[in-house]
């Protein structure tokens, strides 16, 4: 691929955009709003633990997919909608593990499990590794204690940088190894030291390499993440982070848009920067001819697309639980603060409120405070759109989960889509085309029912994909 290549294909990618906002498929509000899960995380009711698990039985299979979360950062990033406690906080630290500890006894007694046995693991936050080793190796040999790895396909750790590099960086790296951890995903963000500091991180371009290294050295798979579209940013910065990135060797790449609206119940300071100062952001165009170049220098370096936005080497590197979750809708349970719970047909959410999970949980309860038991309309778009958003969807895998046909169920959507190059459809399988992928968050509100389209219907064009036909 040359470089003429690369700017015919952002090229066409400016004309897809234009002519998809005439087509009434995306938004005119310049907004973007990331199909994370459905329905939207922050569009959840009150519940309760008993109205969640009434009726609920585990899987024929006994596997869960887990998520620990851990909400502690030694900075506040300006990009992040989690609301993260800042700072050493050694004694809060402690107290949280403790509390995990109960949470986790609290569901294996509501589950009937002595061992809750792991399908894929990941640990996130928040900044995991942002322990002492002390506290690392407490937390560590307390869920391996109660999680039975007999099953399970990968464990996998976010990671910071610093965390990997400092005094106690060789001692960590021992510890995940030592614990059966075989994959680290380490929040790079960016390797152009400027748009870091913009970002609030705490760790310099040549930190982050650094971390790479040891983390390969080690014996991990490594995957490494980056943000576009952030004020400041380039195409030609990008350009260069991405032209670092693959020279690094790393087994995958995700590329993350930035994310302005909220996408949990923590509103970040990228907002308020937004609101005051929205013409320091790229544009909509810009921020995907970034996209494209990255699509386009990790494809000619041997990087394919093996999830939605994460690019590999090798089909057999990637993120298990991602799969599992998005594409297999396996049973997934969460632990810790804003950590959700995505069950076979219905959702919990964690609360977010630090105080409120001490208590909860101090009265033998599951620190839960919103979701529901889906409908089967919302079942029936569940089964849909995470699948397609992430790999594809498997008819015979939708039929039986459903008990309908999705080319009947979404039969006028799907041919719509097709006419405009989005999507395409054979007797197995349904998928999003290159141009389909490339704007798969937005291909999948054309599947989301009325009440949760992100934007509303005048904010569309008046044309055959706005999302609210049909």
């Amino acid at each position: 691929m040359t470089s003429c290549d690369c700017l015919g294909n952002a090229e066409r990618r400016r004309r897809d955009f234009r002519e998809l906002c005439e087509a009434g498929f995306i938004s005119l509000e310049d907004s973007f709003f990331p199909t994370v899960h459905y329905p939207p995380i922050t569009m959840y009711p009150p519940a309760g633990e008993d109205e969640i698990f009434e009726g609920y039985v585990n899987p024929a299979d006994n596997l869960f997919v887990l998520y620990v979360h851990i909400p502690f950062c030694a900075k506040y990033c300006a990009f992040c909608h989690y609301p993260n406690k800042i700072g050493d906080l050694p004694e809060e630290k402690d107290r949280y593990l403790g509390a995990l500890e109960k949470e986790m006894d609290i569901y294996m007694n509501r589950l009937g499990l002595r061992k809750i046995q792991a399908r894929s693991i990941l640990v996130g936050g928040g900044t995991p590794t942002f322990l002492s080793p002390g506290q690392l190796e407490r937390f560590l040999a307390a869920f391996t204690s109660r999680v039975d790895f007999s099953r399970c396909t990968q464990f996998n750790y976010d990671v910071d940088p610093l965390t990997l590099i400092d005094k106690d960086g060789p001692r960590r790296l021992q510890l995940l190894r030592s614990y059966g951890v075989d994959r680290l995903t380490i929040g790079v963000q960016s390797f152009d030291d400027g748009i870091l500091k913009k970002m609030n991180r705490h760790h310099t371009a040549e930190d982050a390499a650094l971390a790479v290294a040891r983390s390969q050295e080690a014996g991990f798979q490594v995957c490494i993440e980056f943000i576009y579209g952030y004020p400041g940013l380039t195409v030609e910065k990008w350009v260069k982070t991405m032209e670092k990135v693959v020279s690094l060797g790393v087994d995958e790449v995700h590329n993350y848009r930035l994310k302005i609206i909220p996408y949990g119940d923590n509103v970040g300071t990228i907002r308020s920067l937004f609101d005051r100062e929205k013409d320091i952001f790229p544009s909509t165009e810009e921020t995907l001819v970034m996209k494209q170049a990255a699509i386009d220098i990790l494809n000619l370096n041997g990087y394919k697309e093996n999830l939605t936005r994460v690019f590999t080497r090798s089909k057999n590197n990637y993120s298990h639980y991602a799969s599992d979750q998005c594409c297999g809708l396996f049973d997934q349970i969460g632990f810790g603060l804003t950590a959700f719970s995505s069950l076979r047909d219905r959702f919990a959410l964690n609360t977010q409120d630090l105080d409120e999970y001490y208590s909860l949980i101090g009265r033998g309860k599951l620190p839960l405070n919103r979701g529901l038991v889906r409908s089967r309309d919302d079942n029936i778009r569940w089964n849909i759109i995470l699948p397609l958003k992430n790999r594809l969807v498997y008819k015979k895998y939708f039929f039986s989960r459903t008990g309908v046909h999705a080319e009947e169920v979404f039969k006028n959507k799907i041919e719509r889509l097709k006419k405009h190059g989005l999507l395409f459809e054979d007797e197995r399988i349904i998928s999003l085309t290159e141009r389909g992928r490339f704007f798969a968050d937005e291909a999948c509100h054309q599947f989301f029912h009325p009440s949760y389209i992100p934007f509303p219907k005048k904010s569309y064009s008046e044309a055959e994909l706005n999302p609210y036909n049909d």
